[in-house]
Order: structure tokens, then sequence, then C-alpha cells
């Protein structure tokens, strides 16, 4: 039976300015494919990302480009032999999960032999400004057990300190986003050991790994920028303790459950995460979060409007979509 591709460009506003060491955004740019086939309809969100050489136009292309081949029957296991790991995969990818479940009435979650997801703590983000504004913006959300503070190389002590002392019950993950260089880890390891720091994010850019060799850090640092697929975990040994997996990275769920696995083999704690991004780019992370040591997916929550029946983000917590929103038989 044949299928039918429609893929489209969606823009969400920010409810606030988001940014990071990178620069800001105000909208989320997403990509949007629906699969039919047989009276159902897959769907799959994913958010093209310039820092990956990503854009809206480009990642429609390739998508456009392999929509004879889906159409034709090809499935996600074919997908790697068609499209390269990241946003354009993992929106094809996702599309086809929830196609399968809609179709062959077996949820996604029955098909990879877990519960569904529940309730479960995620980051919620400060995002980077004045220490001044970054302790304003912890207090507003204080009730949230996991914050991710989001910093650069100009003065991260003072803006990660003004966090903690305004969030003093919440455990923090720092974030520079590829902003430091190894001497100014290394000088911050002290404040991070006194704040009890639970993670940092990719604090050196990608590339420059090798300087993390056999360094032993007061917390956990966990690859970002530098882990997209399972193909990248070898050359991250001993010199990360964590990697953060997304969908968008990775190129779809299908891609991410693999690394998921061989992340836990090779020793790895694991961080869920994602772009800025709506629910229905978020509900099949839920699936790789309920194995997490971290979840970050408050992607939604910094949207000014969201997918009706999509998750909500409420002191820290995320609950998943309404029933048949995403993964579920028709």
């Amino acid at each position: 039976m044949s299928s039918s591709l429609v893929v489209t460009r969606r823009l969400w506003p920010l409810k606030a300015p988001f940014r990071i060491s990178r620069g800001v955004k105000t909208a989320a740019e997403t990509v949007l494919v629906e699969i039919g086939r047989g009276g159902a309809t897959g769907r799959g969100e994913a958010v093209p990302y310039a820092r990956y050489g990503e854009t809206v136009e480009g990642v429609i292309a390739e998508i456009e480009a392999v929509a004879g081949a889906v159409s034709e029957g090809a499935s996600r296991v074919d997908l790697p032999g068609l499209l390269r790991a990241g946003a354009a995969r993992n929106a094809v990818d996702c599309a086809l999960w929830d196609l399968e479940a809609r179709l062959s009435g077996v949820s996604v979650a029955e098909r990879i032999g877990r519960p569904p997801p529940a309730s479960m703590v995620t980051a919620v983000t400060v995002s980077l400004d004045t220490p001044q504004a970054m302790a304003a913006a912890a207090r507003a959300v204080a009730a949230s057990p996991l914050l991710k503070v989001k910093v650069n190389a100009e003065n991260p002590e003072a803006r990660i300190r003004a966090v903690a002392q305004a969030a003093r019950d919440a455990r923090l993950i720092v974030d520079p986003n590829e902003s430091w260089d190894f001497a100014l880890l290394e000088r911050l390891q002290p404040l991070l050991g006194e704040l009890g720091v639970a993670l940092v994010e990719q604090p050196l850019p990608a590339g420059q790994d090798a300087a993390l060799e056999g360094f032993q850090p007061t917390a956990p640092i966990c690859a970002d920028e530098s882990a997209h697929v399972t193909a990248d975990l070898e050359a991250l040994r001993g010199r990360y303790q964590a990697v953060n997996i997304k969908l968008d990275k990775a190129g779809g769920l299908t891609e991410a459950l693999a690394m998921l696995a061989a992340a836990r083999a090779a020793g790895f704690r694991v961080m869920t995460g994602c772009m800025v991004c709506p629910s229905l780019a978020v509900a099949p992370a839920l699936h790789l979060a309920a194995q997490s040591d971290f979840v970050d997916l408050d992607g939604p929550w910094w949207l000014s409007q969201d997918w009706p029946g999509g998750v909500s983000v409420r002191d820290g917590w995320i609950a998943p979509p309404a029933p048949g929103f995403w993964g579920e038989p028709d």
C-alpha cells in the first residue's frame, strides 16, 4: 500500500527570549512531516539547527528528496541509507513510528517493551542574562527540582551563584554551550563542588574533547554537541561521564533508542534533551526520558502557544500528552 508524505514549516513564537552563549531566539522554526497510509496519519516534527549546518529550507529539501521512497514503503530501518542523522531523518522517523502505532494497534511503548510515559522531573532552563535577571528568573521557577543554568565565558561564577541563591532547593545543571576553555573549566571546579552542581554540559567546543582525557571533574561532564549518534560514543569514553541524547541530533527515535542502549553499556549516564520546540517534537523523547538519569524537555514550556493536547510542564514536572496525541493506536 502506497503512502502520502506532506512536509510543512511551522513557526512557534516564544513567550520570552531564549539566550545561550551562541545567541538568542524569539521563535522556534520547525518542520512537520505527515505520512498517510490506510486512512491513518503519522506525524513527526523536528527543529533544524544552524549549529549543525541545518536550515528549514535545507531540511525540507532533504525530506522531499526521499518522499518517493517513503511513499513506496521505505521503513524506519531504511532511513539511515536515505537520510543523514539530523532533523530531516528525525521528522520522518517519528512520523513512521506514529503511523505504525495507528495502523497496527500497538503503541510505541508496547513496541519497545516499556510502560507508557508518566509524569517526570524535567530541567527548567534559566536563560543567559545578567546575574540579577537570572536570579529573578530562577525565583520564578524555584519550585522546580532541577534547573539548567545557561552561561558563557563572561563571569559565569556570578551567574551560577545568583541562580543557586535564588533557588536554594533546586539541583543545577550548568550549560556553557561550548563557550569555555579548559582553564576556565578547571578554575570553576571549587565553585561547582561548593554548590553541588549535578552536571556540567558541553563546556568545551566539540572537537576539543581530548583536553578532557583523564580529567576528574567535581561534577560529571555531559557531552551534547560532541554526541550525536551511537558511533560517537567510543571517542567520548574517558572524557565525558554522561551524554545528552536528542532526537534532532540522532535522527529520530530509532537511532536514539540504540544510542541509549549503547551508552548504558559503555557506562555513561544519560540525559534526554530537546531543542526549543513544541510538544509533537518532545512526545517521542518521553520514551527515552523514562530511562534516563536526567531529563531536559522543557522546550514546549518556552512557547507562547503549543499543539492542543500536548505535554504540560509545571513546577519542573513534565506530564505526557493527551491520549492519542502521538504513538498510540487510533
